[in-house]
C-alpha cells in the first residue's frame, strides 16, 4: 500500500524573528504555522502533536494562536480518524510546539521517541522548552506496557517503524532530533522538524551568507553550529521533499529547493513541477 502523508494545521506561534534564522530582523515578530504529518498506510502514524496550549507558549515569551478546527482532534477528524485510531505517534523532538497533545492518546498508542531526546529533556540545558506536563507524561507511559518505544537511532543507525516509515539521527537541532523518512508513490518524503524553520531564507536565499550552497543556520539550537549546517545538508539530499514543523513542504533536487508545496503533501501528488531553481514562496 502507498503511503500518503497529510498536513495538520495546529495552529500559529507569534516569536521574535531571529529565532527562527539566527540574526535575521532582531527586535522584530514573525508569525509561523505548526505542522504535524499524519501518514496513511495500513497503520495511521502521526508526527508531532503540537503545544499543549496558545497559553503555554507565553512561557518562552511567545504567542500561540489556535481556532478550535486547530484542535488536534478535528484535525485528525477531517481524515475520518478519532485519537485512539492512531497507532504511533513519532516526535521528531520533545520540545514545547511538538509533544504538547501526547496526553490525550490513550495507552494503546505507542510514542516513539530517540531516547537521546528524552535524556536531553530532562538535562536541564534548555529546560523551558521541554513544560513539565508533557515530559512527566512520557514518564508515565515509560511505565505502562507498550506505550512508549525508544530508538538508539545514534547507535543503531535508522528504524523502520512500519513499512516505508524510517526514523534516522537528524544530527541538529537538540541532540535527539530524528528526521522521518516517508516512502511515498511521489518519491521520499524527509520530515525533518525544526532543523528548518524557513525554507526560503536558510535555503533559497539563505540569510548572509556567501558560500554557494551554504544554508542559514537557526537562532534556536543546541548544537553547534557545524553539526547544524550538516543536518541541513543531510535532510536536503535524503529526499525529494523537505517537510519542516514550521514552513510549508518543499520539493529537492540534488540538495536545492526547486518547489514548494502549498495545500498538498506527498502521496500522490499529481503536480507537476519545471525544471527551475524555486517557485516564489
Amino acid at each position: 500500500m502507498a503511503l500518503e502523508i497529510k498536513v495538520l494545521d495546529y495552529g500559529d506561534i507569534e516569536l521574535e524573528s531571529s529565532f527562527l534564522v539566527l540574526g535575521r530582523n532582531c527586535g522584530s515578530t514573525a508569525r509561523v504555522p505548526t505542522f504535524g504529518y499524519l501518514i496513511l498506510g495500513d497503520d495511521p502514524v502521526l508526527v508531532d502533536t503540537g503545544y499543549r496550549s496558545p497559553e503555554i507558549m507565553a512561557s518562552l515569551g511567545m504567542r500561540g494562536l489556535q481556532y478550535h478546527e486547530q484542535l488536534i482532534e478535528n484535525q485528525l477528524a477531517k481524515h475520518g480518524l478519532k485519537l485512539r485510531d492512531i497507532r504511533y505517534i513519532l516526535h521528531t523532538h520533545l520540545h514545547i510546539d511538538h509533544a504538547g497533545k501526547d496526553d490525550l492518546f490513550p495507552m494503546s498508542t505507542t510514542v516513539v521517541v530517540n531516547r537521546r531526546e528524552l535524556e536531553y529533556s530532562v538535562s536541564g540545558l534548555m529546560h523551558p522548552q521541554y513544560p513539565a506536563p508533557d515530559i512527566k507524561h512520557l514518564i508515565d507511559r515509560l511505565h505502562t506496557q507498550n506505550a512508549l518505544r525508544f530508538l538508539d537511532l545514534e547507535i543503531s543507525g535508522g528504524e523502520e517503524i512500519v513499512p516505508g516509515v524510517i526514523c534516522e539521527a537528524a544530527g541538529g537541532h537538540t541532540e535527539g532530533s530524528m528526521n522521518i523518512i516517508v516512502e511515498t508513490a511521489e518519491g521520499i518524503a524527509n520530515i525533518c522538524g525544526d532543523i528548518i524553520y524557513d525554507i526560503n531564507d536558510q535555503l533559497i536565499e539563505p540569510f548572509h551568507q556567501t558560500q554557494e550552497l551554504e544554508p542559514a543556520v537557526t537562532g534556536n539550537h543546541g548544537t553547534t553550529k557545524r553539526q547544524e549546517k550538516s543536518a541541513i545538508k543531510r535532510a536536503l539530499n535524503r529526499g525529494r521533499f523537505i517537510c519542516p514543523i514550521h514552513d510549508r513542504p518543499a520539493v529537492v533536487e540534488r540538495g536545492q529547493v526547486i518547489g514548494r508545496l502549498h495545500d498538498q503533501v506527498p502521496g500522490p501528488i499529481t503536480k507537476s513541477y519545471p525544471k527551475r531553481k524555486w517557485f516564489p514562496a
